[in-house]
């Protein structure tokens, strides 16, 4: 994410929250009000980023969230788990739509 962060500057944090915060301002936000990111071969990380890897993400969180948010956190895995509701690939588009000024082009 040098990119977005700065050769070796290590802000960029380890979890969805932090791209998402990392897009929409603060340490480590791009210069620019506008911008372009070109997602290469994104049908690729379709892929990578369904169901399965959603279900891994998923049993992560359950384990690590609070309490209050286990009851939605375990329907969205047993969804995940039918093949059904956003995948991660989703959840990332979302946060470019929803948070990046810019424009995220699918190639």
């Amino acid at each position: 994410m040098d990119a977005f962060d700065g050769p070796g500057r290590g802000y960029f944090g380890r979890n969805l929250a932090a791209f998402a915060d990392c897009l929409s301002g603060g340490p480590g936000h791009p210069d620019a009000d506008e911008y372009i990111v070109d997602w290469l071969d994104h049908e690729v990380s379709r892929g990578h980023l369904g169901y399965p890897e959603t279900v891994r993400q998923l049993e992560f969180r359950l384990a690590r969230c609070h309490p209050t948010n286990r009851p939605a956190v375990s329907d969205d895995l047993k969804a995940a788990r039918e093949e059904h509701g956003a995948t991660v690939f989703d959840w990332l588009i979302e946060i470019f739509e929803d948070r990046a000024p810019g424009v995220l082009r699918l190639q």
